[in-house]
């Protein structure tokens, strides 16, 4: 049997080292387009902030380490092409421009995402980036380490934008974020866990820039500053931060189902609407239990679960993939977040009968250094009084509360079940009534 897997990020690899265990003869042969393998970008934020200095701990694995486990990796190789009734890819090897094509019985698509760049104009300038592979950080980094750049304008406030905001703080610049929208992490946060995160980045000098369009990017060569549609802003250094699109581009004319943006749809065993092609990963949506419906989260959690779900499949199995719950964290400086399930605005989009209780505490006994508040908002089924979504921010031990109410939530849980599950109490971590008891009593 021959597995072609077209990328090898967290879908990839998961699905490419699944398969070949679970078939050790099956011919294993994945396409990448860059030189790297098994990256996890989520690090990058914390490499440019010097939290570590070997960029190859972002590496999971290696290509060498693929082939020792009879995978075989072909780097700098960009699949061109997919011929769905013949069962053949077109491949060029970007080294030498040759172009060839490959046979498959079975193809997955891991092709990931590529960074979306508004409109902006100057886009050409040096000291312009986005930030998505190792090559991005590598620069970046660099950049931030050099002392003449001084003011630093971050364009987009989702979680990569306010992770850079984090580190520029932390290198001792100048930091300004620049968002469209009138909030921070808009879609996946509602305004009372935004606002202590907006107050935050305020306290520390970081110019918040809310409901403001960038225009254009100013300067003769190097970028020296930003024009939006309020106003004009020094910059040494802009950081292009304004999220991700599907990179499906070349196969979307060979009939698989896809939504609006590109995501690549796929049935509960990661199947395309063509029976032999899977997808995982960035360049594909999800089933979003709360939701009921395909959404489209490029986090590596899913990625990495449903690539291992396809990667059996691929190997001949019937393995399910139960969905996802968008389950995400994110520290801005002293704040911690983390969400699960579905958001109140998005409760009210998809018209879902609902209620919401927002509850504000400590995240421990006040004799113990470090407390700090906390603030809950649950979001449940206004007939059945089932957990549909979660949100905790603020101090230490805020952002892992989500994962209680996570596997609430999976669990189909509801709010009064959660004002009384046996949840631990130590003066260190929490107080005897657990502020996510007390929000599913208010709930009550």
């Amino acid at each position: 049997m021959k597995i072609i897997i077209i990328g090898a990020e967290a879908a990839g690899a998961s699905a490419a080292a699944k398969a070949k265990r679970e078939a050790p003869d099956a011919d294993i042969v994945i396409y990448e387009k860059s030189r790297i393998t098994s990256f996890g970008a989520c690090g990058l934020p914390y490499f440019i902030g010097g939290h570590f200095n070997d960029e190859n701990e972002m590496i999971s694995r290696t290509a060498e380490q693929f082939s020792k486990g009879g995978i075989h990796v072909r780097t700098g190789h960009e699949v061109l092409s997919i011929n769905s009734p013949a069962r053949t890819v077109k491949v060029r090897d970007l080294l030498s421009d040759n172009i060839f094509e490959d046979s498959f019985d079975r193809l997955m698509i891991a092709t990931g995402a590529t960074p979306i760049v508004p409109p902006i104009e100057n886009l050409n300038l040096t000291n312009v980036f986005t930030l998505k592979t190792l090559n991005d950080g590598l620069t970046v980094r660099q950049a931030a380490r050099n002392p003449d750049n001084r003011n630093v304008i971050i364009i987009g406030a989702g979680f990569i934008g306010l992770e850079i905001a984090e580190a520029m703080v932390e290198l001792g610049k100048s930091v300004r974020v620049i968002q469209l929208d009138e909030r921070v992490l808009p879609d996946l946060f509602d305004r009372e866990l935004t606002d202590l995160i907006e107050n935050e980045l305020k306290a520390a000098k970081v110019d918040l820039h809310l409901n403001e369009s960038v225009k254009a990017l100013c300067g003769n060569g190097h970028v020296t500053g930003v024009r939006t549609d309020k106003g004009n802003y020094e910059a040494d250094l802009v950081i292009i931060c304004t999220g991700v699109r599907p990179n499906t581009w070349p196969f979307r004319d060979i009939g698989m189902k896809m939504m609006a943006n590109g995501a690549i749809l796929t049935d509960e065993y990661g199947q395309t609407s063509i029976p032999h092609i899977f997808a995982a990963g960035d360049c594909a949506a999800l089933h979003h239990r709360s939701k009921g419906e395909a959404a489209y989260i490029p986090l590596a959690t899913g990625a990495n679960k449903l690539g291992r779900v396809i990667g059996e499949n691929l190997a001949g199995r019937r393995s399910r993939f139960p969905g996802t719950l968008g389950t995400a964290a994110i520290r801005v400086l002293g704040i911690e977040a983390g969400r699960t399930g579905v958001t109140e605005s998005e409760a009210m989009k998809l018209g879902i009968s609902h209620k919401a209780v927002v509850i504000r505490d400590k995240n421990h006994s006040n004799y113990i250094k470090g407390q700090a508040d906390i603030v809950v908002k649950l979001i449940y089924h206004k007939e059945t009084r089932e957990l549909l979504g979660g949100q905790v921010a603020g101090g230490t031990g805020s952002a892992m509360r989500a994962n209680v109410l996570a596997t609430a939530i999976w669990n189909k849980m509801s709010v009064d079940e959660l004002a009384m599950l046996d949840l631990l109490y130590a003066p260190p971590f929490s107080r005897p009534w657990d502020v996510l008891n007390i929000a599913g009593s208010v709930a009550r």
